[in-house]
């Protein structure tokens, strides 16, 4: 039955199947990507365990003022445009674990990527950043950048 009628709706609304077809496209594509991005998305509770257990190397990429007014303790600030693969702190940790965070969650994306394009085996990137962290409880340090 709905088969049969499915042409006619289509030929009633072409616009709304239009966009049914272009919503579907993009959730395929954004699913498909998640995959292929190179990095993992972690929630607070697993990056508490990365820490924990693989000693992830922690880097901050929110600005100076947002690090200084809460970050994870023993993170290291690292302000994006200035996020180098190749500098001291990260050349050493290729083949380590590093976690990118950010106040939100939405500039760490492009740090994780860009790690990933060097030559990072083992980046992640904390679904909705400090503010994530806040959520499930845990503690922030205050202060200056290290």
């Amino acid at each position: 039955m709905f088969f049969e009628r499915l042409p006619e709706f289509i030929g009633n609304h072409p616009l709304l199947s239009l966009a049914f077809v272009g919503i579907a496209i993009a959730l395929v594509m954004n699913e498909f990507s998640r995959f292929t991005r190179g990095y993992k998305a972690v929630s607070p509770a697993q990056l508490t365990q990365l820490i924990n257990r693989e000693n992830a190397l922690v880097v901050d990429v929110s600005a100076i003022g947002d690090y200084e007014k809460g970050h994870i303790v023993g993170s290291k600030h690292v302000a994006l445009s200035q996020l180098d693969p190749e500098s001291k702190l990260l050349a050493k940790v290729k083949e380590l674990h590093v976690a990118v965070v950010d106040r939100n969650g939405m500039q760490s994306g492009a740090a994780a990527k860009k790690l990933v394009k060097a030559g990072f085996k083992n980046v992640y990137w904390l679904d909705g950043g400090i503010a994530s962290w806040q959520g499930a409880d845990l503690p922030l340090a205050k202060g200056r950048a290290s």
